[in-house]
């Protein structure tokens, strides 16, 4: 058996003449903005990879398809419609089998990628280990999956509601490279900085290519992660930020908040604490990653589909 892929018309030209196209998660469209501001982040999002040299593919799931990239129809719909599941890699094989609509996480849109033959992925930030995981577990699929499937990740770090010390150390324990891209720091999602160093800092584009293949030719089985910060001028000050979590946290032990809510409850709490600064600087390193991927995507068929 095989998973039905549906191609845009754009992607699947691009895909014919060798150009560059770079997947993007729609969980972005259904669980963050509300519509219409969803709808025109996502273009946004699209046009941003397009502003760096290649096609964007936003994955989304529908009838029992994955959807390798969406079209302006497929935008609205996803945005406008109410109650689409967010799908992650356990859910995948469930929703497509039920039919329905889904939109995809950072794990779900990396096996969608590669099915696809996609070999670069944007996200503004991923998934990791979180904060008490000594105690809950609580690990995000994010990281399983990128020891799975061969695609280079392109976000900027991971939220610092996460234990970004212990998410870097899963990442090295499991093999899976972690280069931070003209900077030298691992960055916290709207946050330059999370303060801890990354493993290597790779600036030449080409350069960077080059180690992506050579992850592979190695036998490697997984993904590459690459790391670039936001803007200075749309970043949140990590200090601020931290004050906040720690409260919210002790706040959601409290309630009972735990699992997939915590996420939501956390960063709620953050952008009440910077009144909406959060918010307008999730949609910044949303934009400005997506370009920096759209570069790097470019970069890499300039140097391999010679």
């Amino acid at each position: 058996m095989t998973i039905p892929l549906v191609y845009s018309e754009e992607v699947a030209e691009a895909i014919t003449a060798g150009q560059p196209v770079v997947a993007l998660e729609s969980n972005v469209i259904t669980h963050g903005l509300d519509y219409p501001e969803n709808a025109e982040t996502a273009r946004r999002v699209e046009d941003a990879v397009r502003a760096g040299g290649s096609v964007p593919a936003t994955i989304g799931i529908d009838r029992g398809r994955i959807l390798v990239g969406l079209t302006e129809t497929d935008i609205e719909r996803f945005a406008s419609t109410p109650g689409i599941p967010k799908v992650s890699s356990r859910d995948l094989p469930i929703v497509l089998a039920r039919g329905g609509m889904g939109a995809t996480t950072v794990a779900s849109s990396v096996i969608a990628a590669e099915l696809a033959g996609l070999k670069f992925f944007s996200s503004a930030g991923i998934g990791g280990v979180h904060r008490g995981a000594e105690r809950t577990m609580d690990v995000s699929s994010d990281l399983i999956q990128f020891t799975r499937s061969k695609v280079a990740v392109v976000c900027a770090g991971a939220k610092n509601i996460l234990d970004l010390g212990l998410t870097m150390e899963f990442l090295e324990t499991h093999c899976v490279p972690v280069v931070a891209y003209r900077s030298d720091d691992f960055p916290a999602f709207y946050c330059v900085s999370s303060g801890l160093r990354s493993p290597h800092r790779v600036d030449d584009p080409l350069e960077l290519a080059r180690a992506i293949e050579n992850h592979w030719a190695l036998g490697s089985p997984g993904s590459f992660l690459v790391t670039t910060p936001t803007k200075p001028g749309d970043a949140i000050d990590g200090a601020e930020v931290e004050s906040v979590i720690a409260e919210a946290i002790e706040r959601a032990e409290q309630k009972g908040v735990s699992g997939q809510a915590i996420t939501k409850f956390l960063m709620r709490a953050v952008d009440r604490a910077t009144e909406g600064r959060s918010a307008k600087a999730n949609v910044a390193v949303l934009v400005s990653t997506a370009e920096v991927a759209g570069e790097l995507a470019a970069a890499h068929a300039k140097e391999f589909s010679r």
